[in-house]
């Protein structure tokens, strides 16, 4: 499988989002297939190279069908913490 051209702190999106819902902390660790990706509040997951449905201008865009339940709970309260206006 050829990797797609990510770096360490890409952005990360999700398809069906608009927000910024993470940054990418790790890319094929091991040799396997996976992304490491940092989501505020929630710590760092394990997302398959099969999630990610594009990268473009240093982001990193995955398919949340394709994404565990955890992490999308996790992705729903990513930005829980932000004050509005800030």
């Amino acid at each position: 499988m050829k990797l797609p051209n990510i770096d360490i702190g890409f952005q990360v999106f999700v398809s069906d989002g608009g927000q910024e819902v993470g940054a990418v902390r790790g890319v094929a660790p091991y040799g396997r297939p996976e992304l490491v990706v940092y989501v505020e509040n929630a710590g760092e997951f394990v997302v398959p190279l099969s999630a990610v449905v594009s990268v473009h201008d240093q982001k990193v865009v995955l398919e949340s069908g394709k994404l565990e339940p955890k992490l999308l709970r996790a992705i729903g309260h990513a930005h829980d913490a932000e004050e509005p206006g800030l």
